[in-house]
């Protein structure tokens, strides 16, 4: 198994209300949510199903602890912090913590109150194009290790 990033590139407007449920249920309710999960199979109809509105790819634990440092956010609006993963998880850093998420040793559950969506800044030098695939040098769709470099793009 895998873990992913999925990142929502397109807006609501006009978009099936079956579509719509189904990014709600994946937690990316606006453009630029970021979330990461796994490959069950679930989740990957569940990705095929939006794929013209989000664009997703592997991630591997460098990625996870950029999410978590850069847009790791709490309840309450706080930012994550070590001392926090250190107080609240038996792991001493976000980058071991990253790296055990990312082996599946841990979940996102595991740190109390931190929220699963990371809520992304659009990236620097934009998107290319929002309605062609990336295969067709668009945004959407299936990027692989390349996911990386769109989420430091959002950072």
């Amino acid at each position: 198994m895998r873990r992913l990033a999925v990142v929502r590139v397109r807006g609501r407007v006009g978009v099936n209300s079956r579509i719509e449920d189904t990014l709600r249920m994946l937690r990316l309710t606006k453009v630029n949510h970021c979330v990461l999960i796994d490959d069950r199979p679930t989740y990957m109809g569940m990705v095929r199903k939006v794929n013209d509105y989000v664009t997703w790819g592997e991630v591997g634990a460098e990625e996870v602890a950029l999410l978590l440092r850069e847009r790791g956010e709490l309840q309450g609006g706080e930012r994550l912090t070590d001392e926090y993963v250190r107080e609240n998880t038996p792991y001493g850093s976000i980058e071991e913590f990253a790296r055990a998420f990312v082996e599946f040793k841990a979940e996102l559950s595991d740190i109390p109150g931190l929220k699963p969506v990371f809520r992304m800044h659009p990236p620097r030098k934009g998107h290319r194009r929002i309605k062609r695939s990336f295969a067709e040098g668009g945004a959407l769709g299936y990027r692989g290790e390349r996911i990386s470099e769109l989420l430091r793009r959002m950072r």
